[in-house]
Protein backbone atom coordinates (compact mmCIF):
# COMPACT_ATOMS: atom_id res chain seq x y z
CA UNK A 1 0.00 0.00 0.00
CA UNK A 2 1.34 3.65 -0.90
CA UNK A 3 0.08 6.84 0.29
CA UNK A 4 -0.62 9.41 -3.06
CA UNK A 5 -1.99 12.58 -0.63
CA UNK A 6 -2.41 13.62 2.70
CA UNK A 7 -4.27 16.58 4.63
CA UNK A 8 -4.77 17.52 7.48
CA UNK A 9 -8.45 18.29 7.80
CA UNK A 10 -10.66 19.34 11.68
CA UNK A 11 -7.98 17.94 13.55
CA UNK A 12 -8.23 14.29 11.98
CA UNK A 13 -6.38 13.14 8.54
CA UNK A 14 -7.94 12.49 5.13
CA UNK A 15 -5.78 10.13 3.24
CA UNK A 16 -5.55 8.26 0.18
CA UNK A 17 -4.24 4.69 -0.77
CA UNK A 18 -3.58 2.56 -3.42
CA UNK A 19 -2.96 -0.49 -4.22
CA UNK A 20 -2.61 -3.72 -5.60
CA UNK A 21 -5.82 -5.93 -5.66
CA UNK A 22 -5.55 -9.65 -5.57
CA UNK A 23 -9.25 -9.62 -5.76
CA UNK A 24 -10.09 -7.18 -8.18
CA UNK A 25 -6.68 -8.01 -10.47
CA UNK A 26 -5.50 -4.12 -10.95
CA UNK A 27 -4.71 -1.65 -8.84
CA UNK A 28 -7.64 -0.11 -6.17
CA UNK A 29 -7.51 3.21 -4.33
CA UNK A 30 -9.49 4.49 -1.43
CA UNK A 31 -9.57 7.25 0.96
CA UNK A 32 -9.60 7.25 4.78
CA UNK A 33 -10.83 9.78 7.21
CA UNK A 34 -9.03 9.57 10.21
CA UNK A 35 -10.51 11.48 13.48
CA UNK A 36 -8.37 13.08 16.09
CA UNK A 37 -9.27 10.16 18.56
CA UNK A 38 -7.20 7.67 16.72
CA UNK A 39 -4.61 9.27 18.22
CA UNK A 40 -6.16 7.34 21.80
CA UNK A 41 -6.91 4.13 20.66
CA UNK A 42 -9.18 2.37 18.02
CA UNK A 43 -11.87 4.11 16.64
CA UNK A 44 -15.35 2.81 15.56
CA UNK A 45 -15.41 2.82 11.41
CA UNK A 46 -17.94 3.83 9.09
CA UNK A 47 -17.79 2.34 5.34
CA UNK A 48 -19.19 4.42 2.83
CA UNK A 49 -20.38 3.08 -1.11
CA UNK A 50 -20.59 5.69 -3.76
CA UNK A 51 -22.79 5.28 -6.53
CA UNK A 52 -22.64 5.05 -10.30
CA UNK A 53 -19.72 6.93 -11.98
CA UNK A 54 -18.48 7.72 -8.99
CA UNK A 55 -15.18 7.36 -7.10
CA UNK A 56 -13.39 7.95 -3.57
CA UNK A 57 -13.65 11.07 -4.41
CA UNK A 58 -17.41 12.07 -4.42
CA UNK A 59 -18.17 11.81 -0.54
CA UNK A 60 -14.39 13.01 0.46
CA UNK A 61 -14.85 16.23 -1.03
CA UNK A 62 -18.85 17.19 -1.39
CA UNK A 63 -20.43 15.79 1.63
CA UNK A 64 -18.49 17.73 4.22
CA UNK A 65 -18.15 14.83 6.64
CA UNK A 66 -14.65 15.08 8.51
CA UNK A 67 -16.57 18.27 10.46
CA UNK A 68 -19.09 15.20 11.91
CA UNK A 69 -16.40 12.28 11.63
CA UNK A 70 -13.89 13.96 13.81
CA UNK A 71 -16.83 14.88 16.57
CA UNK A 72 -18.50 11.54 16.92
CA UNK A 73 -15.02 9.96 16.87
CA UNK A 74 -15.26 8.18 13.61
CA UNK A 75 -12.90 6.37 11.12
CA UNK A 76 -14.62 6.69 7.57
CA UNK A 77 -13.38 4.62 4.71
CA UNK A 78 -14.27 5.41 1.09
CA UNK A 79 -13.57 2.48 -1.20
CA UNK A 80 -13.82 3.04 -5.58
CA UNK A 81 -16.72 1.58 -6.39
CA UNK A 82 -15.39 -0.31 -9.10
CA UNK A 83 -12.72 -2.26 -10.72
CA UNK A 84 -10.47 -0.11 -13.17
CA UNK A 85 -7.54 -0.01 -15.40
CA UNK A 86 -6.72 -0.57 -18.82
CA UNK A 87 -6.88 -4.33 -18.61
CA UNK A 88 -10.70 -4.53 -16.64
CA UNK A 89 -13.31 -4.64 -19.15
CA UNK A 90 -15.66 -1.60 -19.22
CA UNK A 91 -18.83 -0.12 -21.23
CA UNK A 92 -19.18 3.11 -23.31
CA UNK A 93 -22.79 3.38 -21.03
CA UNK A 94 -22.34 5.05 -17.56
CA UNK A 95 -24.12 2.32 -16.06
CA UNK A 96 -22.35 -0.84 -17.00
CA UNK A 97 -18.24 -1.42 -16.48
CA UNK A 98 -16.08 0.77 -14.89
CA UNK A 99 -17.51 2.70 -12.50
CA UNK A 100 -20.53 0.74 -11.96
CA UNK A 101 -19.55 -2.61 -10.05
CA UNK A 102 -22.91 -2.67 -7.96
CA UNK A 103 -20.96 -4.34 -5.38
CA UNK A 104 -21.54 -7.80 -6.12
CA UNK A 105 -19.22 -10.83 -7.32
CA UNK A 106 -19.56 -11.12 -10.94
CA UNK A 107 -20.15 -14.78 -12.64
CA UNK A 108 -20.17 -14.22 -16.49
CA UNK A 109 -17.36 -13.13 -18.69
CA UNK A 110 -15.49 -11.33 -19.21
CA UNK A 111 -16.48 -9.36 -15.83
CA UNK A 112 -15.83 -12.10 -13.81
CA UNK A 113 -11.99 -11.45 -13.28
CA UNK A 114 -12.02 -8.45 -12.20
CA UNK A 115 -15.77 -7.82 -10.77
CA UNK A 116 -16.02 -8.69 -7.02
CA UNK A 117 -16.22 -5.70 -5.37
CA UNK A 118 -18.20 -7.45 -2.98
CA UNK A 119 -15.40 -9.96 -1.96
CA UNK A 120 -13.04 -7.18 -2.13
CA UNK A 121 -14.70 -4.97 0.70
CA UNK A 122 -15.61 -7.57 2.86
CA UNK A 123 -12.04 -9.45 2.79
CA UNK A 124 -9.00 -7.85 1.13
CA UNK A 125 -9.34 -4.29 1.99
CA UNK A 126 -10.89 -5.05 5.42
CA UNK A 127 -7.90 -6.98 6.31
CA UNK A 128 -5.76 -3.91 4.87
CA UNK A 129 -7.72 -1.19 6.81
CA UNK A 130 -7.22 -3.15 9.72
CA UNK A 131 -3.56 -3.66 9.44
CA UNK A 132 -2.54 -0.42 8.73
CA UNK A 133 -5.68 2.74 10.66
CA UNK A 134 -6.82 2.35 14.38
CA UNK A 135 -10.21 1.05 13.83
CA UNK A 136 -12.34 -0.77 16.29
CA UNK A 137 -13.32 -4.48 13.64
CA UNK A 138 -16.32 -4.87 16.71
CA UNK A 139 -17.50 -1.43 15.78
CA UNK A 140 -18.12 -0.80 12.17
CA UNK A 141 -20.90 0.33 10.26
CA UNK A 142 -21.94 0.75 6.53
CA UNK A 143 -23.75 3.86 4.61
CA UNK A 144 -23.57 4.88 0.94
CA UNK A 145 -25.68 6.76 -1.87
CA UNK A 146 -27.95 5.49 -4.81
CA UNK A 147 -25.89 2.50 -5.60
CA UNK A 148 -23.71 2.48 -2.89
CA UNK A 149 -26.89 2.65 -1.21
CA UNK A 150 -27.99 -0.85 -2.34
CA UNK A 151 -24.25 -1.88 -1.85
CA UNK A 152 -24.71 -0.74 2.41
CA UNK A 153 -28.23 -2.37 2.59
CA UNK A 154 -27.50 -5.34 1.21
CA UNK A 155 -23.86 -6.17 2.59
CA UNK A 156 -25.14 -5.02 6.08
CA UNK A 157 -28.05 -7.62 5.21
CA UNK A 158 -25.73 -10.61 4.91
CA UNK A 159 -23.33 -9.56 7.36
CA UNK A 160 -25.08 -8.27 10.07
CA UNK A 161 -22.59 -9.45 12.48
CA UNK A 162 -19.68 -6.80 10.67
CA UNK A 163 -21.68 -3.95 9.62
CA UNK A 164 -23.40 -3.41 13.03
CA UNK A 165 -24.74 0.03 11.72
CA UNK A 166 -26.06 1.00 8.56
CA UNK A 167 -27.88 3.89 6.34
CA UNK A 168 -28.32 4.73 3.27
CA UNK A 169 -29.08 7.81 0.85
CA UNK A 170 -31.13 7.46 -2.39
CA UNK A 171 -30.68 3.74 -2.41
CA UNK A 172 -31.55 1.02 -5.20
CA UNK A 173 -33.31 -0.99 -3.25
CA UNK A 174 -34.98 -3.34 -5.70
CA UNK A 175 -32.36 -3.49 -8.60
CA UNK A 176 -33.88 -7.04 -10.06
CA UNK A 177 -36.81 -4.76 -10.54
CA UNK A 178 -35.68 -2.09 -12.14
CA UNK A 179 -33.34 -0.90 -15.22
CA UNK A 180 -30.47 -0.13 -13.42
CA UNK A 181 -30.40 -3.53 -11.79
CA UNK A 182 -31.61 -5.15 -14.62
CA UNK A 183 -29.36 -4.04 -16.51
CA UNK A 184 -26.49 -4.88 -14.81
CA UNK A 185 -27.08 -7.98 -13.18
CA UNK A 186 -27.85 -9.73 -16.57
CA UNK A 187 -23.95 -8.43 -17.51
CA UNK A 188 -22.84 -9.55 -14.67
CA UNK A 189 -25.13 -12.58 -13.68
CA UNK A 190 -26.55 -14.25 -16.14
CA UNK A 191 -29.88 -14.48 -17.10
CA UNK A 192 -30.74 -16.68 -14.01
CA UNK A 193 -32.98 -13.88 -12.07
CA UNK A 194 -33.19 -16.19 -9.35
CA UNK A 195 -29.27 -15.59 -9.07
CA UNK A 196 -29.75 -11.77 -8.96
CA UNK A 197 -31.88 -12.43 -5.24
CA UNK A 198 -28.72 -12.08 -3.33
CA UNK A 199 -28.23 -9.01 -4.07
CA UNK A 200 -31.17 -7.35 -3.93
CA UNK A 201 -32.26 -5.67 -0.96
CA UNK A 202 -36.38 -6.19 -0.67
CA UNK A 203 -35.69 -10.30 -1.29
CA UNK A 204 -32.57 -10.15 1.55
CA UNK A 205 -34.89 -8.23 4.11
CA UNK A 206 -37.93 -10.52 3.27
CA UNK A 207 -35.83 -13.47 4.29
CA UNK A 208 -33.26 -12.13 6.43
CA UNK A 209 -33.50 -8.90 8.73
CA UNK A 210 -31.57 -8.06 10.99
CA UNK A 211 -31.54 -6.60 14.37
CA UNK A 212 -30.48 -2.75 13.18
CA UNK A 213 -32.64 0.17 13.16
CA UNK A 214 -32.10 1.35 9.50
CA UNK A 215 -31.48 4.82 8.48
CA UNK A 216 -32.51 6.21 4.54
CA UNK A 217 -33.23 9.38 3.19
CA UNK A 218 -34.33 10.09 -0.58
CA UNK A 219 -35.32 13.14 -1.97
CA UNK A 220 -39.02 14.15 -2.91
CA UNK A 221 -37.32 15.77 -5.93
CA UNK A 222 -35.18 13.03 -7.10
CA UNK A 223 -35.00 12.33 -10.97
CA UNK A 224 -34.89 8.95 -10.13
CA UNK A 225 -37.43 8.31 -7.35
CA UNK A 226 -39.97 6.37 -9.09
CA UNK A 227 -38.02 4.25 -12.01
CA UNK A 228 -34.88 3.41 -10.16
CA UNK A 229 -35.64 3.81 -6.53
CA UNK A 230 -38.87 2.79 -5.90
CA UNK A 231 -38.75 3.44 -2.28
CA UNK A 232 -42.12 1.65 -0.91
CA UNK A 233 -41.29 -1.48 -2.08
CA UNK A 234 -38.41 -1.37 0.45
CA UNK A 235 -40.86 0.08 3.32
CA UNK A 236 -43.23 -2.67 2.45
CA UNK A 237 -40.57 -5.48 2.90
CA UNK A 238 -39.14 -4.08 5.92
CA UNK A 239 -42.68 -3.75 7.19
CA UNK A 240 -43.92 -7.65 6.19
CA UNK A 241 -40.32 -8.53 8.22
CA UNK A 242 -40.93 -6.51 11.12
CA UNK A 243 -37.37 -4.73 10.24
CA UNK A 244 -36.68 -1.54 12.03
CA UNK A 245 -36.67 0.89 9.62
CA UNK A 246 -36.56 4.76 9.67
CA UNK A 247 -37.03 6.21 5.56
CA UNK A 248 -37.70 9.77 5.27
CA UNK A 249 -38.60 11.39 2.39
CA UNK A 250 -36.64 15.24 1.91
CA UNK A 251 -38.96 17.20 0.50
CA UNK A 252 -37.53 19.30 -2.37
CA UNK A 253 -34.27 17.66 -2.73
CA UNK A 254 -32.92 15.95 -5.24
CA UNK A 255 -30.23 13.08 -6.18
CA UNK A 256 -27.04 15.37 -5.46
CA UNK A 257 -24.35 15.85 -3.23
CA UNK A 258 -26.24 18.80 -2.00
CA UNK A 259 -28.64 16.73 -0.72
CA UNK A 260 -26.13 14.43 0.62
CA UNK A 261 -24.31 16.76 2.05
CA UNK A 262 -27.70 18.39 4.19
CA UNK A 263 -28.13 14.95 5.68
CA UNK A 264 -24.77 13.22 6.42
CA UNK A 265 -24.15 14.59 10.23
CA UNK A 266 -27.65 13.16 10.52
CA UNK A 267 -26.26 9.72 9.13
CA UNK A 268 -23.25 9.73 11.25
CA UNK A 269 -24.63 10.38 14.23
CA UNK A 270 -27.06 7.50 13.52
CA UNK A 271 -23.94 5.74 13.32
CA UNK A 272 -22.22 6.79 16.58
CA UNK A 273 -25.19 6.35 18.62
CA UNK A 274 -25.58 2.72 17.50
CA UNK A 275 -22.06 1.65 17.76
CA UNK A 276 -21.55 3.06 21.07
CA UNK A 277 -24.69 1.32 22.43
CA UNK A 278 -23.07 -2.49 21.55
CA UNK A 279 -21.92 -2.37 25.06
CA UNK A 280 -25.35 -1.89 26.69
Amino acid sequence: MKTLSEWASFGGRLSVHEHSSDVLQCPARFAVYTPPQATSGPCPTLWYLSGLTCTWANVMEKSGLQRYAAEQGLVVIAPDTSPRGDEVPDDESYDLGQGAGFYLTATEAPWSANFRMDTYLTDELAALVQSHFHIDADRQGISGHSMGGHGALTLHLKHPDRYRSVSAFSPIVAPTQVPWGRKAFSHYLGNDETRWERYDACKLVASHPSSARILVDTGSADNFLDEQLTPQKFIDACSAANQKLEYRMQTGYDHSYWFVASFIGDHLAHHASALSRLDE
